[in-house]
């Protein structure tokens, strides 16, 4: 139990020229199941030059667990987070942003994860809207989870549920002095490290995680390739004060190269950013490589993101730039198959493969190894080796909630085949087939009311790729019995009725 009169949560929120993005998450903390004397909603306005000051201040007034510190602007969530620790009451402290949302029971049942752990970190699900969030951390829930046994480092934001005392304990606080970006990434993965106890909330989505349309976010603008891989090192000289050379650090230097460093260098990230823009990033890119990695951080990657870590390495960006042009064309394609339906629950086969523009992903045969073909040659057959992720690709059938963004990974059974290339004998392409059943009685703990989506999603030799089924599935009341619109119908309806349209 909580101290009397201490509040279970503290609710933190930077807040600078919100407009009308804050209305969804103050109308959704004021939704909370928690009650309200249970928790506190703490808003540092940083120095706002629009109504947002007012708006708060009219809420505070409305809401006796509402506070609002107004401080000249600072530029950055970071002094405004640390000043909202200060003021923070709460046993625990969650991190929010102004346009961001939190599901309805969200606080309460962080809190209960929290005790009934006994954590001083917990991660709740979340759902991203144009932002990307860690699917494979939340495939389950992870009630002792560790930077050694879970892909805890693939969570870098501060949206997550934090001890105070903890906090305080360790003196964690957000860097402060000007536009820091990564300023969650220093002070997460040393929070990792000390944490007692890390817990990880998979089975509800707690948090609403936005990218703005309006992209007027203060985190939002262009980052300087010079100052932001100054923040990477940061992080990794975090990494490498609780670690020795090894396994665990290379895995964990891992996660920078490939979704800070990597991931912008390739496909329409790459094409779509001014030139010389790439080539500070490409050159910053290659000095951490020469400077702090270990060869097993590459070497672990999987072989289409090894080839660009290859030419990463050695400056080859004109290289990189064919690769992006070839890879931007990389999706996967889906098929349904058999359907089949009894009561509450539907089965269904699913046949899936990853194609670039029309042509198959392919794999040329080299001794007993299987080489990803890629549209160059200047690349050592030893780098392109995907022999073993090969073996380890995965088909996951998922179910999307249209209305809330959930997503559910199905339980099935799938096997790959593979297939002889039509134009060479020594070139082989995979086909994944995926069979699940969905139990809508049963399926995300029953709440199924509204509209699910169905997604096959390939993971293979460096690409997550989703392809949407043209099913829908509707629920009409929770866990009832589904309604089935299978979109083909709807499309081949529609073509035939364009078609006589041209015939008139």
């Amino acid at each position: 139990m909580a101290e009397v009169g201490v509040p279970k949560v503290s609710v933190v929120v930077p807040a600078y020229n919100c407009g009308p993005h804050i209305e969804k998450l103050v109308a959704s903390l004021l939704r909370q199941s928690l009650p309200a004397d249970e928790f506190e909603m703490i808003f540092v306005d940083d120095g706002s030059t629009d109504e947002t000051a007012e708006r708060l201040d009219r809420l505070a007034a409305e809401h006796r667990h509402v506070t609002v510190l107004h401080i000249e602007n600072s530029g950055w969530p970071s002094r405004p987070r640390n000043l909202g620790i200060e003021q923070a009451r709460g046993e625990y402290v969650f991190f929010a942003d102004d346009d961001d949302w939190f599901a309805d029971e969200a606080l309460e049942r962080l809190y209960a994860c929290a005790k009934a752990n006994d954590a001083d970190i917990v991660i709740g699900k979340m759902a991203g809207y144009g932002r990307p969030v860690p699917r494979e951390l939340f495939r389950k829930n992870r009630f002792d989870a560790t930077l050694g046994n879970s892909p805890l480092i693939d969570s870098l934001t501060c949206h997550k549920l934090f001890r105070r005392s903890f906090l305080n304990e360790h003196g964690l606080r957000f860097p402060e002095g000007g536009k820091r970006r990564l300023e969650d990434h220093s002070l997460v993965v040393r929070a990792y490290f000390l944490s007692r106890r890390t817990s990880v909330l998979s089975d509800y989505i707690c948090y609403h995680h936005v990218q703005r349309g309006d992209a007027r976010n203060v985190t939002a603008a262009p980052l300087d390739p010079s100052s932001y891989y100054a923040s990477v090192r940061e992080a990794l000289d975090v990494v490498d004060a609780h670690t020795e050379p090894g396994a665990l650090r290379d895995r964990l230097h891992r996660r920078w190269l490939r979704n800070e460093m990597l991931s912008r260098l390739r496909g329409k990230r790459l094409l779509n950013a001014p030139e010389a823009w790439v080539e500070q990033v490409a050159l910053e890119v290659q000095k951490i490589m020469q400077d702090r990695f270990a060869p097993g951080v590459a070497g672990g990657l999987p072989p289409m993101l090894r080839a660009m870590a290859y030419l990463a390495e050695r400056g080859r960006v004109a290289d990189l730039r064919r690769l992006a042009h070839w890879e931007a064309g990389i999706g996967a394609h889906g098929t349904v198959g058999e359907l089949r339906r009894a009561d509450h629950a539907v089965t269904v086969t699913v046949a899936a493969e990853l194609r670039s523009a029309d042509q198959p992903v392919s794999f040329r045969a080299d001794g007993d190894r299987d080489v990803l073909m890629l549209p160059m040659e200047e690349i050592e057959p030893e780098v392109l080796d995907a022999t073993a992720q090969v073996r380890k690709a995965r088909l996951d059938l998922v179910a999307r909630h249209r209305e809330t963004g959930a997503e559910i990974f199905l339980p099935n059974t799938f096997e790959t085949e593979r297939i002889t290339g039509t134009t060479a004998a020594d070139t082989v392409h995979l086909v994944h087939r995926a069979t699940a059943t969905i139990d809508f009685a049963a399926l995300n703990g029953g709440r199924t009311r509204g509209s699910w989506l169905l997604k096959a999603r390939i993971t293979n030799v460096g690409w997550t790729e989703d392809a949407r089924l043209p099913l829908v599935f509707i629920c009409r009341a929770d866990g009832s019995r589904p309604r089935i619109r299978d979109e083909r119908k709807v499309w081949n309806r529609l073509r035939s009725a364009v078609g006589r349209r041209i015939k008139r």
